[in-house]
């Protein structure tokens, strides 16, 4: 009975699948063009790619914790991709997507709950806050691989477009997530070294880092600078700014529908004036 249960925890959902396959028939449709719906498509695509890494980022934090001592993961649902059971639905996935349609950013997402009286060790409970951006990070690795291969011979533009502006995404998730602020990974990396007394006092603050690093990111000094170390990582897995912004205008389709496009970019010419 127990192995039975052990075996549901981990089943795939079928939400999950559902998200993926939407993302696949999308990819297709921006590939193929089909019915001449490239930019709808665009932005299904994108946004299903988005959705399944913010599943695939969770994912990622559970199995460590798991692997790590923290059993309790299984029966919460976390093994099974499903975004419906992750403790704050609305921060893992709504507002991510809301950030992308309205920004063009990738907001890092959470939570799963880990137990973490389970886990013993400060390198465990490191991994399993690393594990999320380092999940981020494959994701981008591989929506760039035709660029850093020089393999986009025969890859259609609008598709081309489309990987470069999910790249984007998981660059500026990956980062943002990486910041040594309390409440993200990349605090949740360093807090286990730290003395018991500073991790007391920091504690009350967690649930506002986010709200810190973007308000931090207004000042437009602190943007340009993180957007010129975005377009610098892209740059270097051979993405460039023309495909990445390209691939956002393409994303908001419904610029072109309502008159508000400023022709800054058209899918599949080579009309471009920058962000």
């Amino acid at each position: 009975m127990r192995s039975t249960a052990g075996r549901h925890d981990r089943r795939i959902s079928p939400v999950f699948l559902g998200i993926a396959a939407v993302t696949a028939v999308a990819g297709w449709a921006v590939w193929t063009g089909f019915a001449g719906s490239t930019g709808f498509a665009v932005f299904l695509f994108v946004t299903g790619g988005w959705v399944v890494s913010l599943c695939l980022h969770e994912y990622a934090h559970a199995r460590t914790a798991l692997h790590s001592g923290d059993i309790s993961v299984g029966a919460k649902g976390y093994l099974t991709l499903n975004p419906l059971k992750y403790t704050h639905a609305l921060l893992s996935i709504v507002l991510p997507v809301l950030f992308v349609i309205m920004g063009g950013i990738g907001l890092p997402g959470g939570a799963v709950f880990i137990e973490r009286g389970r886990i013993r060790g400060r390198r465990r409970h490191s991994l399993i806050s690393a594990a999320g951006p380092l999940t981020n990070v494959l994701f981008a690795v591989v929506c760039t691989a035709p660029f850093w291969l020089d393999a986009l011979d025969g890859v259609p533009v609008p598709f081309r477009y489309a990987l470069a502006f999910l790249a984007l995404l998981q660059v500026t998730a990956a980062i943002l997530n990486s910041v040594p602020v309390p409440g993200l990974d990349g605090y949740g990396v360093i807090e286990p070294w730290l003395p018991y007394g500073i991790r007391r006092q920091v504690e009350p603050f967690a649930p506002f880092g986010l709200i810190a690093v973007f308000a931090v990111l207004w000042i437009p000094e602190v943007n340009g600078a993180f957007f010129d170390a975005i377009d610098a990582v892209l740059r270097g897995l051979g993405v460039s700014e023309f495909e990445t912004y390209c691939g956002l205008d393409a994303y908001r389709f419904w610029q072109e529908l309502t008159g508000g496009d400023d022709t800054r970019c058209t899918v599949g010419a080579v009309v471009y004036t920058g962000r």
